[in-house]
């Protein structure tokens, strides 16, 4: 096996330490702690945005889109009150359309999903550190599970005109993660088994969302969203996963509770 697939892996190993250090801390601390870093993360993964879609506009165009982003979630109550809120997205979903030129729709429909799930996330830590530390384990289980079988195995590109380093491979195996995960959830955390056949749809929800950034790149030509993280490139290359797993599992969970009041 060549040497250069394992190059980054010690960068990456390091980066993630500290990556787990700093969310854990936040997690397990909740309230104002917790909402500050999905202010700050959603604040940079939207100035990450504007940077690779609108690369000519000047440099404090997208650091103001990201600082209306992040006002707008630090706006945001931590649970309930939450009727005003699509209002109040219009105004960073407005800046990055105008910005982001030819992309501005996906781009503009891109930054409503970034907000979303910051809002998804912080109330979801309102309810408790376990469904989130869920969430948060089924995304990465699926992601490093999908990083060192798809390297080890490789095999059949996922889709190679989009994503041509995710391999079917490190999906399966992603998916496999996030069964395990869903069955400790189970075993120890006496969660109801159907989270085990929850798990893998959440893990692909968190794998399209790689492949959508991963679109935008190709569409920028860029390799990563910015430098911010070393061995992982950005903020939005690192917790894209996140951000449409956390939406998948409000939708399903909003479905669920529609049809057992039907």
């Amino acid at each position: 096996m060549a040497a250069g697939a394992w190059g980054d892996l010690r960068t990456r190993v390091l980066s993630g330490v500290a990556l787990v250090a700093v969310g854990g801390g936040a997690i397990w601390l909740g309230g104002y702690a917790f909402h500050a870093l999905v202010v700050l993360a959603c604040a940079a993964m939207v100035w990450e945005l504007v940077r690779m879609t609108a690369p000519d506009a000047a440099p404090w165009r997208a650091l103001l889109a990201g600082a209306l982003a992040g006002v707008v979630l630090a706006l945001t109550p931590r649970q309930g009150g939450l009727d005003w809120v699509p209002l109040l997205f219009l105004v960073p979903v407005a800046a990055v359309y105008v910005l982001a030129g030819q992309l501005r729709l996906a781009a503009g429909l891109y930054t409503v999903l970034i907000l979303l799930a910051g809002l998804v996330l912080v109330s979801l830590r309102g309810q408790g550190v376990g469904p989130l530390l869920w969430l948060v384990a089924v995304v990465v289980a699926s992601d490093v599970l999908g990083y060192f079988a798809g390297r080890a195995f490789g095999g059949p590109k996922f889709w190679p005109a989009i994503s041509p380093k995710k391999t079917w491979s490190g999906t399966i195996a992603g998916w496999l993660g996030a069964v395990v995960i869903g069955l400790a959830a189970v075993t120890w955390g006496q969660a109801p088994w159907w989270l085990v056949a929850v798990s893998p749809l959440i893990a692909f929800a968190g794998q399209l969302g790689d492949i959508l950034e991963s679109w935008f790149k190709r569409r920028t030509g860029v390799k990563d969203s910015s430098n911010l993280i070393p061995g992982h490139g950005g903020v939005l290359d690192r917790f894209d996963a996140l951000l449409t797993a956390a939406v998948a599992m409000a939708v399903l969970v909003l479905t669920a509770i529609a049809l057992s009041m039907g």
